[in-house]
């Protein structure tokens, strides 16, 4: 069983398969046993993956900063809603209860948290699973523009293999149980 941290965007303005894919992902993780880390937020894919996973019996954890309770956006029906100062320490504590991560798409935010954690991967502060959950190719451009700086030296190879690129919820989630460490 891992706790399993789901990056995705939280816009209520979303194309019906996004959200579906977000919910999707959710009502996978209880079957497997597995519990769901969120930004804590109600709306958009961040909403579905939450009403996904309590769906399939999974336990939900919200990390939400104070200025987005403000906002009456917070998933009041997670079974654990954690408030944080700031959006620094909702993702520093993000990080810390999850085993491993799942990014969907979405926007600013989701990729602020993807490099986040990608990065303290690559300077060895900690050794979760990263996946990213493409199945349309939302991620195609940016794969493309990372393998093309790689070449430079900017990026090692080293550290765009720490991040595993799948098109389906069960390979991911079967990255995930295959190279989560105790």
């Amino acid at each position: 069983m891992a706790a399993v941290c789901v990056f995705c965007a939280s816009s209520v303005h979303l194309d019906r398969k996004h959200l579906d894919l977000a919910f999707a992902l959710g009502k996978a993780l209880g079957p497997r046993g597995h519990s769901l880390v969120s930004g804590g937020g109600r709306v958009g894919m961040m909403g579905a993956v939450a009403e996904g996973a309590r769906a399939s019996g999974a336990h939900t954890i919200g990390v939400i900063p104070q200025s987005l309770v403000d906002l009456e956006v917070a998933d009041t029906a997670s079974d654990e809603l954690i408030v944080t100062t700031d959006m620094g320490a909702r993702k520093n504590l993000m990080i810390e209860r999850s085993d491993a991560f799942v990014t969907l798409p979405g926007g600013l935010g989701t990729l602020d948290e993807l490099f986040e954690v990608w990065t303290t991967a690559t300077l060895d502060l900690h050794h979760k699973p990263i996946v990213v959950l493409d199945p349309d190719g939302f991620y195609a451009g940016l794969w493309t523009w990372l393998g093309e700086i790689a070449e430079t030296a900017f990026v090692r190879r080293r550290a765009l293999a720490q991040v595993t690129l799948v098109t389906s919820i069960d390979a991911a989630l079967d990255h995930i149980e295959e190279n989560r460490r105790a």
